[in-house]
């Protein structure tokens, strides 16, 4: 993140609109870079001795004028003059988005309208026009518990609830389980999108150490050693950003280690469905203090917006009371298509599908970066990628825009302003064609050659 601190004295009119003037300025002068990312809403808010409400203002006024682009979960970035270079066709390569690769042939397009179809001419096609019950109707939840089933976990249909995708699955559990200035126990880089929710209910976020398997055991017992810790969320399979794959025996270790000190497990498996050999869900080892989360998002389509929590019986009534403050209930159209993909087998067609274009797409990327040093698997949609001397993560994403493709550096993922690794996460899934991706590729890969001959800020 950019150590940015905007010079406001002497300028007139609202502070708001004095920090997007500085803003403006600092660009224009050679201070802020292109794709930099601008310090969080509070941590400026602090600097300048204002209210997070005005940086808020600023930042949306400076998106406003095309000064900066915010992109969820990842934080505000520098656009200023120009931050749409040309590559082939002027078009710009996104490799910072986790967005499921295309597959062959599009098959869920079909498929959708296939499943309107069959919902709309057969049964009481007005049932998915009312309201839906809490938690999700019966048919949803069967499905919710058939789609889990499918990693190794096997739950009754009355211990899942139907959320609105898996931040807001995420966002219930969170809010049902802590109170306000509770301790979350994550890794030390973790999914970006669970600081701004920590951030709305007011959660203190401390990340232990990870090694080339995911959390390590002793830092975890460490940690709960010194009391008061309540919950722990992770990501043990696909782990996001570095890829890693959890093996059976820590997961145990996990599991056992949880329940010696009464440590709630919450197993974020978003992507647990992509390898095609997978170990059982922690979940599957610890049901009686594990709440799993798996969605449609990664696997089927992120349009449907459709996520299932299984989680122990007793607390099934409690998140369902969370879940309707926040959206009453889910959609019934689109948790309609999902079952309905569910039951007649379209689900697993696409999913194998995307899981054959991530392949495809993997090796694509381990050919353009032979030699470098590199985190990956051959069905996840990303990879971690650690920079050779003298690359920093911020300097390279900044560079690499400049060059038409984006990446996201490692500090959009540390928790608890830990030193962030000089890293960046390559997101195979959101280039438009495979085409395009090794175009992507290729300007990474030139950028790694070209590391320290530049001349540019790379510091």
């Amino acid at each position: 993140m950019t150590i940015w601190n905007p010079r406001l004295a002497g300028r007139k009119g609202p502070r708001y609109r004095a920090i997007v003037e500085a803003l403006a300025e600092d660009f224009a002068a050679g201070e802020l870079r292109q794709g930099a990312r601008l310090p969080t809403h509070r941590d400026l808010a602090e600097t300048l001795g204002v209210t997070v409400g005005t940086v808020s203002r600023a930042y949306a006024e400076a998106a406003r004028r095309g000064l900066v682009a915010g992109e969820v979960g990842r934080g505000t970035f520098v656009r200023g003059a120009g931050d749409e270079p040309a590559e082939a066709g002027g078009e710009i390569c996104d490799l910072s988005q986790n967005h499921p690769p295309e597959p062959v042939g599009r098959p869920q397009r079909a498929a959708l309208i296939e499943a309107l179809a069959s919902l709309t001419s057969g049964g009481d096609v007005g049932r998915l026009l009312d309201y839906p019950a809490a938690g999700g109707g019966a048919l949803d939840r069967e499905a919710g518990a058939s789609w889990i089933a499918r990693a190794g976990l096997h739950v009754s249909p009355d211990e899942v609830l139907v959320c609105t995708g898996s931040q807001h699955g995420l966002t219930v559990v969170l809010a049902t389980l802590l109170e306000p200035g509770d301790v979350l126990l994550t890794e030390s880089l973790t999914y970006a999108g669970l600081q701004p929710v920590a951030g709305l209910l007011r959660l203190r976020l401390r990340g232990l150490p990870l090694d080339a398997h995911g959390l390590v055991p002793d830092a975890l017992e460490a940690a709960c050693r010194e009391g008061g810790m309540k919950a722990l969320y992770l990501i043990p399979t696909l782990h996001n950003p570095t890829t890693a794959i959890m093996p059976e025996v820590r997961r145990r270790e996990i599991a056992e280690i949880a329940g010696r000190h009464g440590l709630r497990i919450i197993e974020d498996d978003v992507h647990g469905l992509l390898p095609s050999e997978r170990p059982t869900p922690i979940a599957s080892l610890a049901p009686e203090r594990s709440y799993y989360l798996t969605s449609t998002s990664k696997t089927l389509a992120p349009g449907l917006r459709i996520a299932y929590v299984a989680a122990p019986p007793a607390d099934v009534p409690r998140l369902a009371a969370s879940l309707r403050a926040t959206t009453w209930a889910v959609a019934p159209l689109t948790a309609a298509v999902a079952s309905h993909w569910i039951r007649d087998g379209t689900a697993d067609r696409i999913l194998e599908a995307r899981r054959q274009e991530a392949r495809e797409r993997q090796a694509l990327a381990r050919e353009r970066l032979t030699g470098f040093d590199v985190d990956t698997k051959p069905e996840a949609y990303y990879l971690w990628l650690r920079l050779p001397e003298p690359w920093r993560s911020e300097s390279f994403a900044a560079e690499a825009v400049t060059r038409g493709v984006r990446v996201t550096p490692a500090d959009a993922f540390v928790v608890d302003r830990a030193q962030a690794p000089h890293a960046v996460r390559l997101c195979i899934g959101a280039a438009r064609s495979r085409e395009t991706l090794a175009r992507g590729l290729d300007a990474v890969a030139g950028l790694l050659h070209s590391s320290g001959a530049s001349g540019r800020a790379v510091v």
